[in-house]
């Protein structure tokens, strides 16, 4: 178990939680020919103390990516639960998740072409569809409003150009 252990943590970025899934699914996979069930939670809470996983710095980098590929809050708090990291943890980068909101969403409209980033031809229903596409992209909604109002030039590079604080 030890060596499954090391090898997972070797080859994947992970969390604490997900390696005791990994060890427990291939404990039911392979079977155990030792005496008594392996003590997972207690391998997995020796490999966290060895410092071969963080589950707060997995957290922040899986945060800061989410954020650049335009996610809102409300998703990178589900790929954190689903990831298994710790409501301490979470609470502990909810500020850089909620400073980064708005600089994600902004990603997300530019990279949908959405907002100010379209050619400001949106009809109500297209609107509807860009707002629920940022709803789905887990951005709050009065920020999803505030960014799909905004003309085209309004907010270039993140920048606000003026139009409002979106």
């Amino acid at each position: 178990m030890e060596q499954l252990a090391l090898r997972y943590v070797e080859r994947f970025a992970t969390t604490e939680g997900k390696l005791v899934d990994y060890l427990m699914r291939k404990r039911r996979e392979r079977g155990w020919a030792g005496e008594g069930p392996p003590d997972v939670a207690g391998l997995a809470a020796r490999i966290v103390a060895l410092g071969y996983i963080d589950d707060r710095a997995y957290a922040e980098a899986k945060a800061a990516s989410l954020a650049r590929r335009g996610m809102g809050a409300r998703r990178v708090r589900q790929a954190l639960q689903a990831a298994r990291v710790g409501e301490d943890d979470h609470a502990a980068i909810a500020p850089q998740v909620a400073e980064a909101a708005r600089d994600a969403a902004l990603a997300f409209a530019r990279r949908r072409r959405i907002g100010p980033f379209g050619d400001g031809q949106a009809d109500r229903a297209m609107r509807e569809k860009q707002f629920a596409a940022m709803m789905r992209a887990g951005h709050d909604s009065a920020l999803s409003r505030r960014i799909l109002s905004a003309e085209p030039g309004d907010m270039l590079d993140g920048d606000d150009d003026g139009g409002g604080d979106p």
